[in-house]
């Protein structure tokens, strides 16, 4: 990276990191935790699951599991990675009750929990767990609501967290979702190719222009669906994105793709 970039890019100084979604669809348990043991011997950075009741894809009533019960078995389970969910959604817990399973799982992790959360959008969790599904922006209203209120009781809890729990706020809306990660947020996931990342990018660093916050601060992760890093890799690279999640859904988990971009991490990091 050059002077020029890492100047208008401070976030670029971040190391490349690799994450994988296994996503708690269509297998047993069994095969999602052999899956989050072979991608963290593999060398995976972070792994995540989800936070929604029903599969997002394929048969809408088949397997699925539970994500904060699944992110403390996790934290027993593996011993580098860090573990989240990408991402919570805000809606389904009462935020202080919310923040002591987080601080619970970073104690039991021995502090390798990343707290993903984002507003809720799938309408089938809501309308079948009888949450009140709303509008968009009341949603988004009270994730704004809820990160105070989860920040304040990390301060009060006998034991407090483990470290400074990372938040990784995902979402790309530019007018309240990157405000709140800019006052909130140590990690924003996003999704799109390059152009629309950098563009994200430009309104979150403006946010934090906005309230006095160094943007560099702030990680940049994007989800990369099934692109392989050639086709996609450098040009995210070079827009400031650090963490490159891919994703696997069962039953297989074919963790062939995660292989590539950690090999790709690792020539990158390297030079």
């Amino acid at each position: 990276m050059t002077a020029s970039e890492s100047t208008d890019r401070p976030y670029g100084a971040f190391p490349v990191r690799i994450g994988l979604q296994v996503q708690p669809q269509h297998a047993q348990y069994a095969d999602i935790r052999r899956t989050a043991a072979a991608a963290e011997e593999i060398g995976v950075d972070v792994l995540f699951n989800w936070d929604h009741f029903y599969p997002l894809s394929g048969e809408p009533e088949g397997l699925h599991f539970e994500c904060w019960t699944m992110l403390a078995a996790w934290a027993e389970a593996t011993e580098r990675v860090e573990i989240g969910a990408l991402v919570t959604c805000n809606s389904y817990r009462n935020p202080d009750l919310l923040a002591d399973m987080a601080r619970t799982v970073d104690h039991i992790s021995d502090g390798r929990l990343i707290f993903g959360i984002g507003s809720g959008w799938f309408e089938k969790d809501y309308d079948e767990y009888g949450y009140e599904f709303g509008t968009a922006g009341g949603r988004l209203d009270a994730l704004g609501e809820a990160l105070p209120r989860i920040e304040q009781r990390w301060t009060k809890l006998n034991p407090k967290p483990t470290r400074d729990i990372p938040v990784l706020i995902g979402g790309g809306g530019e007018k309240k979702t990157l405000k709140l990660v800019a006052q909130h947020a140590n990690i924003w996931h996003g999704f799109g190719d390059a152009e629309t990342i950098a563009h994200k990018h430009a309104v979150l660093d403006e946010h934090c222009k906005t309230i006095g916050r160094d943007p560099g601060e702030i990680e940049r992760s994007v989800a990369v669906g099934d692109k392989k890093p050639e086709e996609i890799g450098k040009q995210l690279l070079d827009v400031g994105t650090r963490l490159f999640t891919v994703h696997a859904s069962g039953p297989d988990y074919d963790l062939g793709l995660l292989r590539e971009w950690i090999s790709w991490r690792d020539e990158v990091n390297s030079k």
